[in-house]
């Protein structure tokens, strides 16, 4: 069965890390990528393109996006009753601590920083598969 995450992340190469590091260690999930915050929303309402894609069952959120940022997308998320349910990380460069207080303040359900090296991305998708995707019961959804 394939696990459905949202990776809302506006730096292609940061896609591309993220979906190599989850194709090594689970090839049961379909990550879905945004580009940008409004792209997000429309994605997580299946508005216009997005119509038919499935719910995710975790967000991976960047916080400096164009359009709107993740700051608010993740406000938006929390906020909304059919959505507030499914976890959001936070996965950023950002260590700012007025960011990561305002994070947890609007409900992230965690906060990560970025590694700089390959090798260091590639531990921090595997402990995140490690707990959220093999330990933690996810709230699964019927489509519809």
């Amino acid at each position: 069965m394939a696990i459905d995450l949202l990776l809302v992340e506006d730096n292609p190469g940061d896609v591309r890390l993220t979906e190599d590091a989850f194709r090594r260690v689970n090839d049961g999930v379909r990550l879905h990528a945004v580009a940008d915050g409004v792209e997000a929303m429309s994605f997580l309402r299946r508005e216009g393109p997005y119509a038919r894609v499935p719910r995710p069952v975790l967000i991976l959120l960047d916080l400096k996006l164009p359009r709107l940022d993740g700051r608010e997308v993740l406000s938006l998320i929390k906020t909304d009753e059919q959505m507030k349910t499914i976890p959001v990380l936070v996965l950023t460069m950002s260590d700012a601590p007025a960011d990561v207080r305002n994070s947890y303040q609007a409900q992230a359900n965690g906060y990560l920083k970025k590694p700089l090296s390959l090798e260091e991305f590639q531990d921090l998708i595997l402990s995140i598969n490690r707990f959220w995707l093999t330990n933690v019961n996810l709230m699964r959804h019927p489509r519809g």
